[in-house]
């Protein structure tokens, strides 16, 4: 089976949620970053399918799942689609937003959670300190005022640079992917709808109360917000530790799928079920 026939989806009361679900075994849910989709984890798919049922999902308003018509929550999202497929407990695999997504799930639906491995973020409650963050922020934020798609584009791009890169010193494999799948997502919206993501509250305060382990697998070469919050995260859970990955920025398993590989399975090997 390629990727395309393993896409299936759900309906909930305010469209579709489309995923892929694969293999057999412990459930392993993979949750992309902001304005990427479920193609982000297609080097780490087959690998990981070979031990367990990997469930890699479109988050709301990304790739082919509905754009919210309503007040929504994506660790909401997260929990009606593990109901639905009856794949809870499963370990969650988050990156940035989607690492904030399985946090969240973590603290709301901790019946669905096993372990969590996040990547470049912490919670859903950022903390953007960073000169080069705030830069490249600021970026967006004018080119969506000015209605300049590419200009958001190339901004947003940035990020997989990291800030001690230029995209030219970036497989140029990757840069496209992650350009494509973020110019997909972009297409789906315009720059004057509503914002309709409710915050989960008091996330940091909450997240010492995750008792489950927590790997965090980070970029070496990442932007300083972003490793920061990762490594809060872990000295604030029970049971945290970190693994870096050298030479990626915030995308470190596009560009050392083998290494992040490895890394994510000593992890779920240690936590497999006995």
């Amino acid at each position: 089976m390629n990727a395309a026939s393993e896409l299936n989806f759900i309906e909930t009361g305010d469209g579709r949620l489309v995923h892929r679900d694969t293999g057999e075994g412990p459930p392993l849910v993979l949750l992309h970053g902001g304005f990427l989709d479920h193609g982000m984890w297609d080097d780490q798919v087959p690998e990981l399918a070979r031990n367990h049922r990997v469930i890699v999902p479109d988050a709301r308003g990304h790739g082919g799942s509905a754009n919210a018509t309503r007040p929504f929550r994506h660790t909401d999202d997260v929990a009606a689609l593990l109901h639905r497929l009856d794949a809870g407990p499963a370990i969650l695999v988050g990156l940035s937003m989607g690492a904030a997504t399985a946090v969240d799930t973590a603290l709301e639906h901790p019946d669905l959670v096993r372990a969590l491995v996040v990547s470049g973020a912490g919670t859903s409650e950022p903390a953007f300190d960073d000169p080069w963050s705030r830069r490249v922020l600021a970026a967006q934020a004018r080119a969506l005022e000015e209605g300049d798609i590419q200009g958001w584009l190339d901004a947003f791009m940035l990020f997989a640079a990291g800030p001690h890169r230029t995209l030219d010193d970036v497989d140029g494999a990757v840069v496209r992917r992650v350009r494509e799948m973020a110019a997909r997502t972009l297409s789906k919206h315009r720059g004057d709808e509503p914002d309709l993501r409710v915050p989960v509250p008091d996330t940091w305060a909450r997240a010492a109360g995750i008792e489950i382990p927590v790997l965090a697998v980070n970029g070496g070469i990442d932007g300083a917000d972003q490793l920061a919050m990762a490594r809060r995260l872990v000295r604030t859970v029970a049971d945290g530790r970190e693994a870096i990955v050298e030479g990626a920025a915030h995308y470190p398993n596009m560009e050392k799928p083998d290494v992040f590989g490895e890394i994510l399975g000593d992890f779920l090997a240690a936590v497999r079920p006995r």
